[in-house]
């Protein structure tokens, strides 16, 4: 299908695409693409996208960018505005965009975060963390086994995936993994080495497969860290900013982290916006010297803009209760539905907020799924660390008609996987 825009000179086929992609960005994603379908996304608006043929597809992917749904006009106001005065600034004298996006992010972080470092996505976010914690004397970093934190060296450090780490060794020394929801091998390694242990911790694992952690265990951690004098990174970088139906992980179990990490949704959809908010004390080496930490693009007025308009929609719409309102309706309901249409190829469902996760025996049965579901007009992800897992992450402006949708989409491709399954190598 040729597509003619007044914003381009050329005429696009995904033909012509595919093969740009082949020739200039990634064999790899043109093949994926092809598993697709070889459609093109051309247009995007609250929760939904249209490709190139003019078809529509109800997003509930986008790994986590979209709780507020594509192009909200808070936030494109916000940022139109900005982009007909000041969009980039010389980072020398004083701009006041960046001092009231700060202002804003802070009044919905926990109390005592009160320090922000801007960046643009969420592996700058972990870096920043990561180097917080080195200069305040925790020369070791802990993180967990099938947690998520980027791919730039010492985020991908953190990021305990073999397939990831092996080919970019030696990776930054001294990172040791331990499982997720284990208190008591956190308490040996702290006690180990106390006053140079760094965690850096997801409340939720998201492209771990969305694994909920044990009741009590967040708690627990930050107890232990604050026992053996560490230092705590909560990464909220998928979790946060309303997704998980609080503003952050941190609010539902009430810990306060040396540092909280944002990032995804940060930019309202719109644009690429990460954050480190940390306490006083944890920012302290940052506050004495603006020059030990920096990067060109951190706090450009048009990113914060964007940040400044995603709280503002998120506040006056009242996502934050919205997401934990449409969670609780979509999780019972997807649970039920694949208990009943695909028992044997199911082993759990689970999910808190807008965060949801279908885990199958199998990492091509999630493939599959994932294709059923674009079939029938949704678009879900799945997780880079586990890869059995589907994962939905809807906006939380869904109507009642895109649930509706959502939940017919969903009993029908899975209704689709089970009756093609006989067919397939490697099912029983």
């Amino acid at each position: 299908m040729t597509v003619v825009s007044e914003n381009r000179s050329v005429t696009d086929t995904e033909e012509e695409i595919l093969r740009l992609y082949r020739a200039h960005l990634s064999k790899g994603r043109a093949t994926l693409a092809e598993l697709f379908g070889s459609h093109m996304e051309v247009e995007s608006s609250g929760a939904w996208l249209t490709t190139s043929d003019g078809e529509r597809f109800l997003n509930a992917g986008g790994y986590g960018v979209f709780i507020m749904g594509a192009r909200h006009p808070t936030v494109v106001e916000a940022v139109e505005r900005q982009l007909r005065t000041h969009p980039t600034a010389t980072r020398i004298l004083l701009e006041p965009t960046v001092a009231r996006a700060a202002e804003a992010l802070v009044s919905v972080t926990p109390p005592g975060l009160d320090r922000v470092h801007f960046a643009l996505s969420g592996a700058e976010a972990v870096e920043t963390g990561l180097k917080l914690a080195r200069a305040g004397g925790r020369k070791r970093t802990v993180s967990m086994s099938g947690g998520y934190h980027g791919k730039t060296l010492g985020a991908l450090s953190a990021t305990a995936k073999e397939v990831y780490q092996k080919p970019f060794r030696p990776l930054v020394p001294d990172f040791t993994h331990l499982p997720f929801g284990d208190a008591d091998a956190l308490r040996q390694e702290l006690a180990a080495h106390p006053g140079e242990v760094c965690v850096i911790i997801e409340p939720v694992q998201g492209e771990g497969g969305v694994i909920l952690p044990p009741k009590g265990y967040l708690r627990r951690v930050e107890e232990l860290v604050r026992e053996y004098d560490g230092f705590l990174i909560l990464d909220e970088v998928q979790s946060g900013f309303g997704r998980l139906g609080e503003w952050w992980g941190a609010d539902i179990d009430g810990i306060v982290p040396d540092v909280l990490l944002a990032g995804k949704a940060l930019g309202g959809g719109v644009l690429p916006v990460s954050a480190a908010v940390a306490t006083r004390e944890a920012f302290r080496p940052f506050d004495k010297d603006p020059y030990v930490h920096t990067a060109t693009f951190s706090g450009q007025p048009l990113l914060m803009a964007a940040v400044q308009g995603a709280i503002q929609a998120m506040s006056e719409g009242r996502l934050v209760t919205r997401a934990l309102e449409l969670g609780g309706r979509l999780l019972p309901r997807i649970t039920e539905i694949a208990r009943r249409n695909i028992p044997d190829l199911l082993v759990e469902v689970r999910g808190r907020g807008l965060l949801i996760g279908v885990e199958l025996i199998e990492a091509g049965l999630a493939g599959e799924l994932l294709i059923e579901l674009f079939n029938h007009g949704v678009v879900a992800n799945h997780s880079m660390n586990g890869s059995a897992v589907v994962r939905f992450t809807p906006p939380a402006i869904l109507t009642d008609r895109d649930v509706d949708h959502l939940l017919d989409s969903f009993d029908k491709a899975t209704r689709a996987l089970i009756s093609g399954s006989a067919t397939l190598p490697g099912r029983r």
